[in-house]
């Protein structure tokens, strides 16, 4: 025997005096309405708690009140009045004044209310206070300010290294050995063994410092962006310079800034270093993909387990190196291995659009 479930009992409408109660109690948003002219004529406790103003002290003053001076000056409220008639709401972000002067970041939201004949009854009007989120956001922008700058200083100075490095230093080391090679020429053959070892010598050298500028300042990355810089990075070095086998793929919405791009090659750059010099691996595969409005990066290789450093230790400088890096963009990044079956470096980086000038939402023009 089945038994048919009981009928739910329809919720009882909400009483004007419930709603009323429910409206005056909210202490989160400001919530009053203005007559058709913007007459305060209702107040709520979350309006008194933001604004300063008991309703005693304010119902019956015009709206305006709140407004700062110059917005005052320029008829804003009047104007925020008559595009919520026109458009039937109005939704702006600025400044407003407390009832001691002080001013306070608003989200505001005004409301024409009609009756049913389509006649004005006034306005409703939902304030939020909003200082917070926005000192926030500036701190935010500010960190991705200085992070911008840093990163570009690194830039330069790794360049002016990379340049004086090959103008001076390999510059000098080549007539070195082609005075090494011409000497060992001309010299009784007792000796000339001895010059082509020395020669030898400079020559590798000056291969090593050729790969320091490559890493100082790799081609590319900042002309072709990240896919290009990592393309030609993984050809040239890893699969060129190390014999080792390896494979890249990404799927990214929309090219990273510079400054982005430049961290993500940088610690990709500094985690197949690390693969070389530790995993004794035979395999490298690097993926990029757009996710959690930011880029999620994998440098996974088939080697012997998490790089450590000469003294078993697994914080050593490239390491910290890449965790900084990550960190310092607001990101995140993580290093996980078991023995035989390679490591994964896993890291995360924002990728934040540009913020362009522009006037607040609902600012009058």
């Amino acid at each position: 025997m089945t038994t048919q479930p009981r009928p739910r009992k329809q919720a009882a409408p909400l009483s004007e005096t419930a709603f009323t109660l429910l409206v005056q109690g909210v202490l989160d948003y400001g919530i009053f309405m203005l007559d058709p002219q913007g007459y305060i004529i209702s107040w709520n406790a979350g309006a008194e708690r933001i604004k300063g103003y008991r309703a005693t002290d304010i119902v019956g003053q015009h709206f305006s009140v709140f407004y700062p001076p110059e917005d005052q000056s320029s008829g804003k409220p009047q104007w925020e009045l008559e595009t919520a008639v026109a458009e039937g709401r109005l939704e702006d972000e600025g400044w407003r004044v407390r009832q001691d002067g002080s001013r306070f970041w608003a989200n505001v939201v005004i409301t024409a209310l009609w009756d049913e004949k389509g006649v004005l009854q006034g306005f409703g009007k939902v304030t939020r206070d909003m200082s917070e989120r926005r000192a926030a956001q500036q701190a935010l922008s500010e960190r991705r300010r200085l992070f911008d700058h840093l990163v570009q200083a690194q830039e330069t100075e790794r360049r002016r290294i990379a340049w004086d490095v090959h103008d001076d230093s390999i510059q000098a080391m080549v007539a070195v050995a082609m005075r090494l090679e011409l000497m060992a020429e001309r010299v009784p053959e007792a000796h000339s063994a001895e010059l082509w070892r020395l020669d030898t010598t400079v020559r590798e050298a000056i291969a090593r410092l050729r790969s320091l500028t490559f890493r100082l300042h790799p081609p590319g990355i900042d002309r072709h962006g990240l896919v290009e810089g990592l393309s030609s990075h993984l050809d040239a070095v890893v699969r060129s310079s190390w014999g080792m086998a390896c494979s890249f793929e990404h799927e990214i919405g929309r090219e990273p800034t510079a400054e982005t791009a430049i961290t993500i090659f940088r610690i990709v750059q500094e985690a197949l270093l690390n693969v070389n010099k530790h995993a004794r691996a035979s395999r490298v595969d690097v993926r990029v993909t757009s996710t959690d409005g930011g880029l999620l990066t994998h440098v996974i290789d088939d080697g012997t387990g998490e790089p450590r450093s000469e003294d078993g230790t697994r914080d050593h400088f490239g390491v910290i190196e890449m965790r900084e890096r990550a960190e310092t963009a607001g990101g995140w990044w993580s290093m996980h291995s078991r023995p035989g079956t390679g490591t994964t470096v896993e890291f995360w980086v924002p990728n934040p659009l540009p913020v362009p000038a522009s006037v607040p939402t609902g600012q009058k023009p």
